[in-house]
């Protein structure tokens, strides 16, 4: 009885937490160039929130590849990973897991190399 309650507060905190997120703002200078034979450039300042991931069509496709083919690499042939690599990770099912959980937090985060 004791583990269920535990269970369901938890699921409930993971659930808030996945919603909602605290986030400030972060100034940065953007340089952009009007005219390339002068020279001249413009800089202006853009208020950005870091916690805002900007997400791409090939990080969907990625994830789609982890979920249904991680078991033979599909996500890092997809990626142009090192063939050396994928054949290991195949080999060693995922570094056991870990490295296959690493791949999708690469992937969730626009970390991994090729996106």
């Amino acid at each position: 009885m004791k583990s269920n309650f535990t269970l369901a507060v938890v699921s409930i905190f993971m659930l808030i937490s996945s919603i909602s997120y605290a986030s400030f703002p972060v100034e940065r200078n953007v340089v952009t160039t009007i005219n390339v034979e002068t020279a001249v450039e413009e800089t202006t300042t853009v208020l950005s929130s870091p916690a805002a991931v900007v997400w791409e069509e090939s990080q969907t496709i990625a994830t789609v590849l982890w979920f249904f083919l991680g078991f033979v690499a599909g996500h890092r042939w997809y990626l142009g990973s090192p063939v050396g690599w994928n054949i290991l990770y195949i080999l060693t099912f995922g570094g056991l897991g870990i490295w296959a959980i690493i791949d999708l937090i690469d992937i969730l985060t626009g970390n991994y190399p090729g996106l």
